[in-house]
């Protein structure tokens, strides 16, 4: 400690003498010399940081968490995600623009334009069946950080396809920094940008995702209470991060994207911003997040050996083990459910967990089983194919902000 107070009046008495008396040079020698060793400052921030986290609390009842589940959904929506957004854009209607079609084998695609906020524009394709007569289900598939590919991702392709043999409409949506939106200034980290200028980043997200979503609801040929919502990685962040504040998603399976704040503290990693939101875990963490899809049907989906983001084992005492009790509560336990990838294991949303995923919507949504998905290699397209084309002046995040 003697030796902590003699640098700091060292450096205290060198300004005191005038900045400009003292060149950088000899400052550095004093400035340069470690305090305390990077290892205990991390060590005390993962102290600090988990004996902060809000574990979830049981209520009693059902109606109980009902009302808590409203509370804390109101406060993530209106204090955090929508904090400083002008509340024409938020509750606006979405705007899409139909671009036209493209005839598949035993369904169709639909290219779409829509305005996520004034100036920015986002593509997305709606895969149909060719007959559109009366209600449908719908899901709202979302993309992760795929990069170029985009909304052309070759798994994304196979399971919007089959989901619209299986007679569910599906929309697929470009995600930023990905696809047509893969422009540099649309880097997740620029939302740090609109933090500064007292606008939520997060919310930006959130209405990218929550368009699709207003889309599909009021669709004339989509029935509103099957709904669903999937995605991989960054997709099942926005899968369960809306499927929880919106309560029209009625089946949601996110696959290996997201974990509790313990596991990300005990093994931090390369966080992408809009996963880790300004303000966003005060009073809440995504055990809780998880929570309020209760009694709603859910399905978590992760790799045994994820080489990329959550493994399977180092989550599930977190989001599904302290999770099954509040849908215990309202009497639907086997509405929550797990699966665990072994093949191929690693950071996937492959066949095995594509068929847990039809089976899980067919199941909620009341239609035939399906136990297999038909071959479509063959009936994928390009990114050129699926291209959209977005206005030329079009914002970015960085503009934007």
């Amino acid at each position: 400690m003697r030796i902590l107070w003699q640098r700091i009046l060292t450096v205290l008495f060198t300004t005191s003498l005038g900045y400009s008396q003292s060149s950088p040079e000899q400052l550095e020698p004093i400035l340069d010399q470690r305090i305390q060793a990077s290892d205990i400052t991390a060590w005390l921030l993962r102290v600090y940081g988990l004996s902060h986290i809000p574990s979830p609390v049981l209520p009693q009842t059902p109606e109980g968490w009902t009302a808590q589940t409203k509370q804390l959904r109101q406060h993530l929506l209106n204090d955090v995600v929508f904090h400083g957004w002008p509340r024409e854009w938020v509750n606006s209607p979405p705007k899409f623009e139909d671009l036209g079609v493209i005839n598949g084998n035993g369904y169709r695609m639909r290219k779409l334009r829509y305005e996520i906020v004034p100036g920015f524009y986002s593509a997305a394709i709606l895969y149909e069946p060719p007959h559109i007569e009366g209600k449908f289900p719908a899901i709202l598939n979302v993309n992760g950080h795929v990069g170029s590919p985009g909304k052309s991702v070759e798994y994304m392709q196979k399971q919007s396809i089959t989901f619209a043999k299986m007679g569910i409409l599906t929309l697929t949506l470009e995600w930023l920094k990905c696809g047509e939106l893969s422009q540099s200034e649309n880097n997740h980290e620029f939302a740090a940008h609109l933090d500064l200028v007292g606008v939520n980043g997060v919310g930006l997200f959130y209405l990218a995702m929550r368009r699709g979503l207003d889309y599909l609801y009021q669709h004339p040929n989509v029935d509103p209470s099957r709904l669903g919502m999937t995605g991989l990685s960054g997709g099942a962040w926005q899968t369960i991060v809306l499927s929880s504040l919106d309560e029209r998603v009625l089946a949601a399976v996110p696959v290996a994207g997201y974990a509790s704040l313990v596991s990300i503290i005990e093994r931090p990693g390369g966080d992408d911003l809009e996963e880790l939101p300004t303000d966003f875990f005060i009073g809440a963490d995504y055990s809780q997040l998880t929570a309020m899809r209760a009694p709603r049907p859910t399905l978590l989906i992760y790799n045994a050996e994820d080489d990329c983001c959550w493994r399977a084992s180092l989550v599930k005492p977190y989001i599904f083990a302290q999770v099954r009790p509040f849908f215990r509560l309202f009497g639907a336990e086997g509405a929550f459910e797990w699966h665990e990838n072994t093949d191929p294991g690693t950071h996937n949303y492959q066949l095995d967990n594509r068929l847990h995923a039809y089976e899980f919507f067919a199941r909620h949504f009341r239609l035939p089983p399906i136990a297999s998905e038909t071959p479509v290699e063959a009936e994928i397209k390009s990114y050129d194919e699926l291209r959209v084309s977005l206005p030329k002046d079009n914002l970015t995040i960085l503009t934007f902000s």
